[in-house]
């Protein structure tokens, strides 16, 4: 594969970010670099419980391609800690797969490479056209009026989800629907269950030290206050008073609520954070797709429900509970196996496989029609992120420095977490730290 023909600086900025970005968790079955012939290479993220369970769950449905087109598969999956930082270099070095995986909230980051093949003619025709598509998922392939470079393949969303026999235990008989009802049921929550005068049950978990998923609160925490991330102009307003208010609430459930564990500061892995929930050390989270972990350890005390939002019922930004969260699929540009390369990215997003796929890691089908032909898509679960993809999400900010934006709030909170874990937080440290990200962003813009 040669080197792209457009390679901007807003790439070599990228390759310097530190965090694993994600959208919605080494080693593989396969190499990189385009194979030949009548051999594709597949570069999949890790959807499933690891990265070998990721591969048998994809198997099938790739072995069912290679019978239906003679077309084999050399896969490998990569997790997210690394996915990025491996997609940056393939695009440096022009040695990638022909067909790979990236996190939605990537793409306009992504498409400003000119790296991969545009969502028209021959690839638009092999994915059935954009109407086939949930429109918010579709929304995320690339920059608003440019023709996009990614198409989704797996949707999610944030929810909340809690230990249901925590509850019983607390009296509570149903899932918090406004903020202030989730501080109560949080505190409520929080006992010392050994008597040694310490908290060893908490309201809430949370992965304070994951960069990715602080960027995806601030987002959402902030539209709910009635802020936003940038201006009409682009300006970048992190540090808005509404901003502010919303960061504030999230950093105030470990600083001053006292519902969190303090060594949930140190969590980077959103596994753990599900593990507190199971072990029945914290009561709630929010997350995207925890179900593959729950039916791995057998673990059936749970519920699902919206993630709280200021005002219940609230609709528009101040309704929002979670950014459009989901899994996209490009080409590269460059692919000698271009035909075969459009022909697995319309076999991945095919009604069917769709079924197969999503059922397989717990996601959600971003092919219109899909849910309603399939009982696996009619549980409490999918209906619930199903609704907030729908009617409560909104794309993270489709920016070329998306990744940039996402470092600068995350690393701002992920400090913030670390000086709740030992000390106070005021209103004015929050303010402080995200007026240092914010400046950073205006400056790199």
């Amino acid at each position: 594969m040669k080197k792209p023909l457009k390679f901007l600086s807003a790439v070599a900025a990228a390759a310097a970010m530190t965090m694993g970005l994600a959208a919605c968790g080494s080693g593989g079955s396969g190499g990189g670099g385009n194979a030949s012939g009548d051999t594709i290479t597949y570069w999949a993220s890790n959807q499933g419980n690891s990265i070998e369970d990721t591969a048998a769950k994809l198997k099938p449905s790739l072995d069912r391609f290679t019978e239906k087109t003679g077309v084999k598969v050399k896969l490998e999956v990569i997790g997210w800690p690394d996915l990025y930082n491996r997609i940056l270099t393939a695009v440096t070095s022009g040695d990638g797969p022909d067909v790979l995986n990236i996190g939605n909230t990537w793409a306009v980051t992504l498409q400003e490479t000119g790296a991969f093949e545009p969502v028209e003619g021959k690839l638009l025709e092999a994915v059935g056209g954009k109407d086939r598509f949930v429109q918010s998922s579709w929304s995320t392939g690339g920059a608003p009026g440019k023709t996009p470079t990614s198409v989704p393949i797996y949707g999610l969303a944030y929810n909340l989800y809690y230990n249901t026999k925590l509850f019983k235990a607390a009296g509570i008989d149903k899932a918090p629907a406004t903020w202030d009802e989730f501080v109560a049921d949080a505190k409520k929550l929080t006992k010392d269950t050994n008597g040694d005068g310490k908290p060893d049950q908490w309201g809430f978990t949370v992965a304070g030290a994951s960069v990715q998923q602080n960027a995806h609160q601030a987002f959402v925490r902030g539209l709910q206050n009635g802020g936003e991330l940038f201006d009409s102009s682009g300006k970048p307003t992190f540090d808005s008073a509404e901003q502010v208010k919303g960061v504030k609430q999230f950093i105030d459930l470990m600083a001053t609520d006292k519902v969190i564990a303090p060594s949930d500061a140190e969590i980077v892995d959103g596994a753990q954070k599900v593990d507190n929930l199971i072990n029945g050390k914290a009561a709630m989270m929010f997350d995207q797709s925890p179900i593959k972990n729950f039916t791995a350890r057998d673990f059936k005390d749970w519920g699902v429900a919206a993630v709280p939002m200021m005002t219940a019922g609230a609709t528009g930004d101040e309704g929002t509970q979670s950014h459009v969260a989901g899994i996209n699929i490009s080409v590269f540009k460059n692919s000698k196996n271009k035909d075969n390369a459009f022909k697995l990215a319309g076999w991945l997003t095919s009604d069917d496989e769709q079924a197969y796929l999503n059922k397989a890691f717990s996601s959600l089908p971003v092919v219109n029609g899909v849910t309603d032909k399939d009982p696996a898509f009619q549980t409490e679960e999918v209906k619930a992120k199903q609704d907030a993809l729908a009617n409560h999400a909104k794309p993270m900010p489709l920016i070329a420095k998306e990744g940039q934006m996402e470092t600068l709030n995350g690393t701002a909170m992920k400090g913030l977490f670390a000086k709740a874990a030992t000390g106070s937080v005021s209103e004015a440290d929050i303010k402080a730290a995200l007026a240092d990200a914010n400046n950073q962003m205006a400056a790199a813009q």
